[in-house]
């Protein structure tokens, strides 16, 4: 997903932006545990949504260096963390081959779940000098789940640089899903080592056995050991029509 200069979107339809206005006041009667995930995050869960970006006729990045596009790629880990996990807890594909699925309709197939996170699997595009893992998320309940995802990238990744890290971003796959949901940029094909190690499968194994550990810790401890949960946020669900950074 290509989110420099300060965030030009991934072609897949677009993704939305976190809107710098406040957003409209809490819902008249609504708790701290509602809808929008303005609770702790999960544990015990039954589902995980395991969402392959872009797809079809959207490649999403592609390498200069190596000629490989995201959605492949993404796909390829995606699966490999279903493969971890599966077994352990129930993991659903978004998509399990090479087709487009438009965003909104993406957040829909997740909404037929309870009890389910998602966790969008992507790589980055940016400046040359740009490298490593970031995580996005939005929901309070996906902050525990974004440190852990975020710990285990950095734990696999051999270098960073001026990356963005943890975001909280209001974009449709952080903002719109009614459960905790997370995207993830496991590292920018435009920069030349960083793509090499992307091509490579044992590298993409390494990522995808880390972020299937961090799912599995969430599953068993719940937001234990991921810090204080941030504040919540009342903006309304990201739209294709939201101006973009």
């Amino acid at each position: 997903m290509k989110l420099f200069p300060v965030a030009a979107a991934a072609s897949l339809v677009v993704f939305s932006s976190c809107s710098t206005s406040r957003g409209p006041s809490r819902p008249s009667g609504s708790s701290p545990n509602d809808e929008w995930g303005h609770r702790s995050g999960p544990r015990g869960f039954s589902t995980v949504i395991i969402d392959a970006g872009h797809g079809g006729h959207d490649p999403g990045a592609v390498s200069r260096f190596t000629g490989q596009k995201e959605k492949d790629l993404a796909l390829d880990v995606a699966r490999r963390v279903k493969s971890k996990i599966g077994g352990k807890v129930r993991a659903v594909m978004m998509r399990n081959s090479d087709v487009f699925i438009d965003l909104d309709d993406r957040v829909d197939a997740a909404n037929r779940y309870r009890d389910a996170i998602l966790v969008s699997i992507h790589f980055n595009s940016g400046p040359g000098h740009v490298r490593g893992p970031e995580t996005y998320y939005w929901r309070v309940d996906s902050h525990g789940l974004a440190v852990r995802c975020q710990r285990a990238m950095l734990g696999i990744s051999p270098a960073e640089s001026a990356n963005r890290g943890m975001v909280r971003r209001r974009l449709r796959l952080t903002r719109n899903p009614d459960m905790p949901c997370l995207l993830l940029e496991l590292g920018y094909l435009s920069q030349r080592q960083e793509a090499s190690l992307a091509a490579n499968a044992s590298y993409r194994e390494k990522m995808a056995d880390a972020i299937a550990d961090a799912i599995l810790d969430q599953h068993r401890a719940g937001d234990a050991g991921t810090g204080a949960l941030p504040a919540p946020r009342w903006e309304p669900p990201s739209r294709p029509t939201d101006s973009k950074e």
